[in-house]
């Protein structure tokens, strides 16, 4: 995820934006506790779509691509904080408690955190060190209240240990479903294959099996196709697509796409 100011380095967060923002691809590769200030905070995930808004809480699974979309809402600004909960981290939390780890976590993968007095105490307690970043929370001081916030977790939802303490890699998923899926996020090909539960070689190998066609062949060809469908059938604009099917410029879509079809995009019209 994306941010403008860290707390603490790689673990906490503090995003304020004006104006609505939205960021296409989100490769979310550790569990995320999104704690909502104002605005709204909304996920969409191939097979699902989350919105929080002032005072609400989103726990989000690791290994997952998402669309992130943030919106002030009634004149106010659009503040978050988030907090990334690394494997290393979780893993000294579970040592110092003594908490039975390693059962395999077979839940949802985004779960809406319900408020409680702990939570929301909490909640307003790590405010201020967000909002006074210049101030330079101290790192023991941080990590002390990342570890507070799993450990109230843990008491409002105690289900959450496996979900929080499930080490595993991802399985091994259908190739085929998984890719028509998420096809349009722009990452690379290295992403792919961990998210589907493969090495890289292991991922190109089904791939050719399943495609008859190299990974990034399939890809371009898959997004372009869909591209045309949008602007054929649906009467998209070309500018107002290009992003959300992965591609990193409007020039590059175009070259593409003239490239297939021979004809620019803006002819189809």
């Amino acid at each position: 995820m994306t941010n403008p100011n860290e707390i603490i380095p790689g673990v906490l967060f503090y995003s304020y934006l004006s104006a609505m923002r939205k960021d296409k691809v989100a490769f979310l590769e550790h569990s995320t506790l999104v704690l909502q200030v104002s605005g709204r905070f909304t996920m969409e995930t191939a097979s699902e779509k989350f919105s929080i808004t002032q005072g609400e809480m989103l726990l989000i699974r690791r290994n997952q691509l998402g669309e992130l979309t943030k919106t002030p809402l009634n004149g106010e600004d659009y503040q978050t904080i988030v907090i990334c909960l690394k494997e290393e981290l979780l893993r000294k939390i579970a040592l110092e408690e003594q908490l039975e780890i390693g059962r395999k976590y077979s839940g949802p993968s985004n779960i809406l955190i319900p408020g409680n007095d702990f939570l929301q105490a909490y909640f307003q307690s790590v405010i201020p060190y967000v909002r006074h970043s210049e101030e330079k929370i101290t790192h023991a001081v941080g990590m002390l209240k990342v570890k507070e916030v799993v450990l109230l977790l843990l008491h409002t939802m105690p289900e959450l240990k496996d979900f929080l303490f499930d080490f595993s890699e991802p399985y091994k998923m259908d190739l085929e479903k998984f890719m028509l899926n998420n096809f349009h996020f722009n990452i690379p090909v290295e992403k792919f294959a961990r998210l589907s539960g493969r090495s890289l070689a292991g991922f190109k190998r089904d791939f050719q099996k399943t495609f008859y066609t190299s990974p990034r062949h399939w890809l371009l060809d898959k997004r372009l196709i869909e591209a045309r469908h949008l602007i054929e059938k649906k009467n998209r604009k070309p500018s107002s697509i290009y992003l959300d099917l992965g591609f990193e410029s409007l020039s590059h879509f175009s070259h593409s796409f003239k490239k297939k079809f021979g004809k620019a995009p803006t002819d189809q019209v």
